[in-house]
Protein backbone atom coordinates (compact mmCIF):
# COMPACT_ATOMS: atom_id res chain seq x y z
CA UNK A 1 0.00 0.00 0.00
CA UNK A 2 1.44 3.27 -1.20
CA UNK A 3 0.53 6.82 0.21
CA UNK A 4 1.55 9.95 -1.98
CA UNK A 5 1.88 13.44 0.35
CA UNK A 6 2.14 16.43 -1.11
CA UNK A 7 4.55 18.85 1.07
CA UNK A 8 4.43 22.85 0.87
CA UNK A 9 7.31 22.90 -1.48
CA UNK A 10 5.48 20.94 -4.25
CA UNK A 11 7.40 18.24 -3.72
CA UNK A 12 5.90 14.65 -3.04
CA UNK A 13 6.99 11.92 -0.61
CA UNK A 14 5.76 8.65 -1.52
CA UNK A 15 5.92 6.16 1.68
CA UNK A 16 5.30 2.23 0.90
CA UNK A 17 3.97 2.34 4.38
CA UNK A 18 3.38 -1.39 4.49
CA UNK A 19 7.54 -1.28 4.82
CA UNK A 20 6.98 0.67 7.36
CA UNK A 21 4.96 -1.70 9.72
CA UNK A 22 4.42 -1.35 13.60
CA UNK A 23 7.78 0.25 13.61
CA UNK A 24 9.81 -3.53 13.55
CA UNK A 25 13.46 -3.56 13.49
CA UNK A 26 13.45 0.32 14.26
CA UNK A 27 16.49 1.24 17.15
CA UNK A 28 15.81 4.58 19.32
CA UNK A 29 18.66 7.20 19.32
CA UNK A 30 19.58 8.32 22.60
CA UNK A 31 17.78 11.85 22.56
CA UNK A 32 14.37 9.42 21.45
CA UNK A 33 15.27 7.76 25.00
CA UNK A 34 15.85 10.75 26.65
CA UNK A 35 12.73 12.35 25.64
CA UNK A 36 10.76 8.74 26.01
CA UNK A 37 12.03 8.52 29.78
CA UNK A 38 11.51 12.62 30.24
CA UNK A 39 7.64 11.66 29.20
CA UNK A 40 7.40 8.67 31.25
CA UNK A 41 9.02 10.58 34.41
CA UNK A 42 6.49 12.68 34.33
CA UNK A 43 3.64 10.59 33.45
CA UNK A 44 3.16 11.51 29.96
CA UNK A 45 1.95 8.45 28.38
CA UNK A 46 -0.54 9.19 25.52
CA UNK A 47 -1.17 12.22 23.05
CA UNK A 48 -3.74 13.45 24.93
CA UNK A 49 -1.23 13.78 27.83
CA UNK A 50 1.01 16.07 26.03
CA UNK A 51 -0.79 19.26 26.73
CA UNK A 52 1.35 22.35 26.22
CA UNK A 53 -0.01 24.27 29.33
CA UNK A 54 0.02 21.57 31.66
CA UNK A 55 3.87 20.84 31.02
CA UNK A 56 4.57 24.39 31.39
CA UNK A 57 3.04 24.39 34.78
CA UNK A 58 4.91 20.99 35.66
CA UNK A 59 8.09 22.41 35.04
CA UNK A 60 7.85 25.75 36.34
CA UNK A 61 7.94 27.85 32.91
CA UNK A 62 5.85 30.73 31.74
CA UNK A 63 4.13 29.92 28.81
CA UNK A 64 3.39 33.75 26.40
CA UNK A 65 1.17 33.68 23.25
CA UNK A 66 2.18 37.08 21.89
CA UNK A 67 2.24 38.09 18.06
CA UNK A 68 5.96 37.85 18.21
CA UNK A 69 8.86 35.64 17.08
CA UNK A 70 8.91 32.27 19.75
CA UNK A 71 11.60 32.58 21.96
CA UNK A 72 12.37 31.45 25.95
CA UNK A 73 13.97 33.06 28.60
CA UNK A 74 15.82 32.42 31.36
CA UNK A 75 16.88 35.15 34.65
CA UNK A 76 17.53 33.43 37.19
CA UNK A 77 14.95 31.32 38.40
CA UNK A 78 12.77 32.34 35.86
CA UNK A 79 11.80 30.13 33.17
CA UNK A 80 9.52 31.23 30.24
CA UNK A 81 8.61 30.50 26.63
CA UNK A 82 6.82 32.57 23.87
CA UNK A 83 5.25 31.13 20.99
CA UNK A 84 3.64 33.21 18.26
CA UNK A 85 -0.16 33.37 18.89
CA UNK A 86 -0.06 34.49 14.67
CA UNK A 87 0.62 31.05 13.88
CA UNK A 88 -1.59 27.90 13.70
CA UNK A 89 -1.72 25.64 16.83
CA UNK A 90 0.19 23.08 15.07
CA UNK A 91 3.09 25.14 14.81
CA UNK A 92 2.85 27.00 18.09
CA UNK A 93 3.20 23.19 19.40
CA UNK A 94 6.65 22.94 17.01
CA UNK A 95 7.52 26.33 18.48
CA UNK A 96 6.76 25.35 22.28
CA UNK A 97 8.85 21.68 22.05
CA UNK A 98 11.81 23.58 19.94
CA UNK A 99 12.21 26.31 22.83
CA UNK A 100 11.04 23.59 25.76
CA UNK A 101 14.37 21.50 24.45
CA UNK A 102 16.48 24.68 25.09
CA UNK A 103 15.41 25.15 28.54
CA UNK A 104 15.63 21.23 29.44
CA UNK A 105 18.85 20.57 27.67
CA UNK A 106 21.01 23.87 26.73
CA UNK A 107 22.79 26.45 29.04
CA UNK A 108 24.03 29.63 27.86
CA UNK A 109 23.10 32.73 25.51
CA UNK A 110 22.87 31.92 22.34
CA UNK A 111 24.10 35.40 21.19
CA UNK A 112 27.40 34.98 23.18
CA UNK A 113 28.71 31.72 21.97
CA UNK A 114 30.64 30.65 18.93
CA UNK A 115 28.66 29.94 15.65
CA UNK A 116 29.18 26.45 15.50
CA UNK A 117 27.78 25.27 19.15
CA UNK A 118 24.79 27.37 18.06
CA UNK A 119 24.32 25.71 15.36
CA UNK A 120 24.92 22.52 17.48
CA UNK A 121 21.74 23.34 19.98
CA UNK A 122 19.77 24.63 17.09
CA UNK A 123 19.90 20.94 15.51
CA UNK A 124 19.63 19.32 18.66
CA UNK A 125 16.44 21.41 19.47
CA UNK A 126 15.00 20.42 15.46
CA UNK A 127 15.68 16.92 16.11
CA UNK A 128 14.11 17.09 19.77
CA UNK A 129 11.04 18.92 18.46
CA UNK A 130 10.44 16.11 15.99
CA UNK A 131 10.68 13.24 18.64
CA UNK A 132 8.97 14.92 21.48
CA UNK A 133 6.39 15.95 19.64
CA UNK A 134 5.99 12.44 17.73
CA UNK A 135 7.29 10.07 20.52
CA UNK A 136 8.45 6.54 20.01
CA UNK A 137 6.54 5.09 22.89
CA UNK A 138 3.11 6.47 21.66
CA UNK A 139 3.68 6.71 17.93
CA UNK A 140 4.65 2.56 18.38
CA UNK A 141 0.82 1.55 19.02
CA UNK A 142 -0.51 2.55 15.69
CA UNK A 143 -1.25 0.87 12.79
CA UNK A 144 1.08 1.84 10.09
CA UNK A 145 -0.43 0.06 7.87
CA UNK A 146 -3.53 2.37 7.72
CA UNK A 147 -3.58 4.22 4.82
CA UNK A 148 -4.24 7.43 6.39
CA UNK A 149 -1.76 7.24 9.50
CA UNK A 150 -0.26 10.36 8.22
CA UNK A 151 -3.51 12.49 8.43
CA UNK A 152 -4.38 10.06 11.97
CA UNK A 153 -0.95 10.66 13.38
CA UNK A 154 -1.48 14.68 12.38
CA UNK A 155 -4.52 14.99 14.07
CA UNK A 156 -4.03 12.89 17.22
CA UNK A 157 -0.74 14.94 18.24
CA UNK A 158 -1.92 18.36 16.99
CA UNK A 159 1.23 18.35 14.55
CA UNK A 160 1.39 19.52 10.69
CA UNK A 161 1.48 16.45 8.02
CA UNK A 162 4.70 17.59 7.34
CA UNK A 163 6.16 17.02 10.63
CA UNK A 164 4.44 13.27 10.71
CA UNK A 165 6.20 12.85 7.12
CA UNK A 166 9.71 13.92 8.14
CA UNK A 167 9.27 11.22 11.07
CA UNK A 168 8.07 8.52 8.81
CA UNK A 169 10.84 8.76 6.82
CA UNK A 170 13.45 8.83 9.38
CA UNK A 171 11.41 5.41 11.15
CA UNK A 172 11.86 4.01 7.72
CA UNK A 173 15.54 4.87 6.79
CA UNK A 174 15.77 3.66 10.62
CA UNK A 175 14.67 0.53 9.49
CA UNK A 176 17.15 0.26 6.14
CA UNK A 177 19.63 1.04 7.59
CA UNK A 178 18.88 -1.57 10.39
CA UNK A 179 18.38 -4.08 7.99
CA UNK A 180 21.04 -3.62 5.83
CA UNK A 181 23.62 -3.60 8.74
CA UNK A 182 21.86 -6.88 9.73
CA UNK A 183 22.59 -8.61 6.33
CA UNK A 184 26.02 -7.74 6.80
CA UNK A 185 26.43 -8.91 9.63
CA UNK A 186 24.70 -12.46 8.16
CA UNK A 187 27.27 -12.58 6.04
Amino acid sequence: MTQLIHLKNETYVRYNVVEVMLMIDYYTSALEDWITNWYIHNKIMTSQDMNINQISLKHGIFLHRKPMTARYDVFGRYKGIVIDSRERVEIQREQFFHELCHILRHSGRQTMMPEAFRELQERDARHFTLYASLPAHMIKTYDFTNEFIIETLADNFKVRKELVTERLDRIYRNQKNSTILQAHIYL
